[in-house]
């Protein structure tokens, strides 16, 4: 796992399709909350790069493909997303899984896209039949691409919206220690991904 110095990389996926959604400034506040949590575990995070769904989708092509060309915008977030580091992977919930463009977005990495990460995913929903949704569907999403996801997902409800700041200040501080004996481990440990190609998953020579 790298990083500036001791700082631990971190970069934010916002899976909705709606820019400035509350969905969003509940992932913001997680990163923050996550932060704090950490540093008291000895894990220092960099500030986090935000890599937002919701200003590239339109230019995301309709399916993954070895013969589609990416564009610059895309290029630079898969680079960020597949950077060894922290993942937090931010998604409503949408015919009760995470949206499909959050699906779309990673189905353009390559097998073990993600190794080197430690994922981190958290989900909102508007019923409480949906709040499994993370665990049941997005954590698993990060393992097969790689990722090392050590901690349940954030679920939080609609009905929950008042209350974010106390219900992610708490479940920061309950998982941050496993969350940094992970991220201890890999730092001292070199399991960046491998350079490959995001769609056709070619190894570099």
């Amino acid at each position: 796992m790298t990083g500036h110095g001791t700082l631990v990389e971190t970069t934010l996926l916002l899976g909705s399709p709606r820019a400035g959604s509350r969905t969003a400034g509940i992932a913001v506040r997680l990163v923050d909350e996550l932060s704090l949590a950490l540093a008291a575990e000895g894990v220092e995070l960099a500030g986090p790069d935000v890599v937002d769904l919701a200003d590239i989708g339109a230019g995301l092509p309709l399916r993954a493909s070895r013969s589609v060309p990416l564009g610059p915008e895309t290029e630079r977030a898969l680079d960020l997303v597949r950077r060894p580091g922290l993942l937090v992977v931010v998604s409503p919930t949408f015919k009760g899984t995470y949206t499909g463009l959050l699906k779309l977005f990673l189905d353009m990495l390559p097998l073990d896209g993600l190794a080197g990460c430690v994922g981190v995913g958290a989900m909102t929903a508007g019923w409480a039949k949906h709040r499994g949704a993370g665990d049941q569907y997005l954590r698993p999403l990060l393992q097969e691409l790689g990722a090392v996801v050590p901690v349940p997902c954030l679920s939080i409800l609609e009905e929950e919206f008042e209350d974010v700041p106390e219900v992610v200040a708490a479940w920061s501080r309950r998982w941050a220690p496993a969350l940094g004996a992970v991220a201890r481990h890999l730092r001292h440990h070199d399991l960046s991904a491998p350079e490959v190609h995001p769609l056709t998953g070619a190894r570099a020579s």
